[in-house]
C-alpha cells in the first residue's frame, strides 16, 4: 500500500493550528514570512521534503505548510521542526464542481482520515486520474474535523461555479474553516480564473472565514 504509516516518526503536538492559522496577517503572506501551501516531489512538485525545510528555515520563514496532493508521507518519513504546519490538499468534488480542499493540522492516526489518502503514487500526481476522484466535500471536512484539522478551500477563484458566494456558503454549511485568499494565481491558475482575489476576501469577511494563503508552489525554490 503507498500509505506506509510509520506511527513512531510522527511527532505529536498540542498545538491548535486553527488559532494560530488566525494570528497570520495578509503582509505574513505577501511578505513571505508565512507560505501554506506548497508541493514537494512527494506529490507533482519537483522539490525534496526536506530541502524545501532547510530553504524556509535559512530565509527566515515563521512557517510553511507543505501540502501534497492527496498524500501525507512526507511527514510520515521526516522529521518535522515546529515551524512546519501538517497539511495536505485534497481532490474533490461539491455538486458538479471540482475543488481542492487544504487540510491543516490532521492527526495521521486518525483512521477517518486515512481514508481520503491516496492508495498509488500516481493519485498524487496525474490530473487526469485526481479529477475522478470519488471524494465528496461534505463527508472530507467532516474527516478532516474528525482527525482534528480545518477545512480550507484552495484557489477559490478557479473555482467553475456560477455564484462564489452561494458555493461557498454552502461549503461553510458544511464545516468549511476557511478561504485561500492571499494567493498569486500564477502558472494555469493564472488563465482558468472566474473570480478576483478582492471577491474572495470579501466572501471570507462576510461568512466569518479564515483567510490563509501560500503560493502554490511546485518548483524546487521557494
Amino acid at each position: 500500500m503507498y500509505n506506509n504509516f510509520i506511527t513512531n516518526k510522527i511527532k505529536k503536538t498540542t498545538m491548535n493550528y486553527k488559532d494560530l492559522i488566525k494570528t497570520f496577517t495578509a503582509q505574513d503572506y505577501e511578505e513571505n514570512r508565512v507560505n501554506l501551501h506548497i508541493h514537494t516531489d512527494y506529490s507533482d512538485g519537483k522539490a525534496d521534503f526536506n530541502d524545501i525545510v532547510d530553504q524556509a528555515r535559512e530565509k527566515g520563514y515563521k512557517y510553511i505548510a507543505i501540502a501534497d496532493h492527496n498524500t501525507m508521507n512526507g511527514y510520515v518519513d521526516n522529521r518535522i521542526p515546529d515551524n512546519v504546519i501538517p497539511a495536505v490538499e485534497f481532490d474533490c468534488w461539491h455538486g458538479y464542481v471540482f475543488l481542492h480542499m487544504l487540510a491543516y493540522g490532521v492527526d495521521l492516526d486518525n483512521e477517518q482520515i486515512k481514508k481520503y489518502f491516496a492508495k498509488t503514487k500516481k493519485e498524487t500526481e496525474l490530473d487526469i486520474i485526481r479529477f475522478f476522484t470519488s471524494r465528496r466535500a461534505p463527508a472530507l471536512i467532516k474527516a478532516i474535523h474528525d482527525a482534528g484539522g480545518i477545512a480550507v478551500l484552495a484557489h477559490p477563484a478557479c473555482c467553475w461555479c456560477i455564484s462564489l458566494d452561494r458555493f461557498i456558503k454552502d461549503l461553510k454549511k458544511h464545516g468549511l474553516d476557511g478561504v485561500e485568499v492571499y494567493y498569486p494565481y500564477e502558472r494555469h491558475r493564472g488563465i482558468i480564473k472566474f473570480h478576483s482575489r478582492d471577491t474572495v476576501g470579501k466572501i471570507a469577511d462576510k461568512y466569518g472565514l479564515i483567510k490563509t494563503g501560500g503560493t502554490d508552489l511546485h518548483e524546487k525554490h521557494l
